[in-house]
């Protein structure tokens, strides 16, 4: 589905990301873990394409994409939700989703599914997104998301600062999603625990490079706070 293969990426004269390659498959969960810094949401930023890679080729469906930009790519079937539970603070939660789904020909019927993987949001769809916690506000920006129907959703620490109890229902909505088919998750997370139990496969970024690779479910939480941490 997605891959960037040795992908160079920086700021200014700096770079930030160095040969990295990773491969999201057809229908498939991938993390991408490490520490702050380490230069995770600047790989997703040039999967989006918000930044501009220095070396290296990005394709999609195995179509070179690597000079495209953002919405182009999103056209192909990529949604972004980067950090920060972002939301239209002084619409409510019915019209933060109907914006998007205005756009859309079955729009009332792809917010009805976005409720259904995250219910919670039903009793909050007159309220205003600005006094919602951060769990839904997150849950809100992922439904979201979803209503532009993608085929690639892409996840920029989906559970910073959620309760348990919510990070639960992301998580659980993520695999519904993947086993609809017809979507892959590319998630960025510090949550190890939360990512392996997610995840078909993982990557871990110190410094800007690959330190480690695996299988999600193979892996130990152990051994991949060793590799973040190198």
């Amino acid at each position: 589905m997605l891959t960037m293969t040795d992908v160079e990426v920086g700021y200014g004269r700096t770079s930030v990301i160095h040969g990295v390659t990773i491969e999201v498959p057809a229908d498939g969960v991938v993390a991408v873990m490490g520490h702050n810094g380490a230069g995770k949401t600047t790989l997703l930023r040039a999967a989006v394409g918000l930044l501009p890679t220095r070396s290296g080729r990005i394709t999609l469906d195995g179509e070179d994409v690597t000079g495209t930009q953002p919405h182009q790519r999103v056209r192909r079937g990529l949604a972004y939700v980067p950090q920060g539970q972002q939301s239209f603070g002084q619409l409510t939660t019915l019209e933060n989703l109907q914006v998007v789904a205005d756009t859309k020909p079955r729009g009332n019927g792809l917010i009805d599914e976005a409720l259904d993987l995250f219910p919670a949001l039903e009793e909050l769809l007159g309220r205003r997104a600005g006094l919602l916690s951060g769990g839904q506000r997150q849950q809100l920006a992922i439904a979201r998301a979803l209503i532009t129907q993608p085929r690639m959703l892409i996840l920029d620490e989906p559970t910073e600062g959620i309760q348990p109890s919510v990070v639960a229902e992301i998580e659980a909505a993520i695999r519904a999603l993947t086993r609809r088919g017809g979507l892959s998750v590319l998630l960025v997370e510090q949550h190890v625990g939360f990512a392996l139990d997610a995840a078909d496969r993982y990557y871990v970024l110190a410094s800007g490079r690959v330190t480690a690779d695996g299988r999600g479910g193979a892996a130990s939480v152990t051994d991949v706070r060793s590799a973040m941490a190198i």
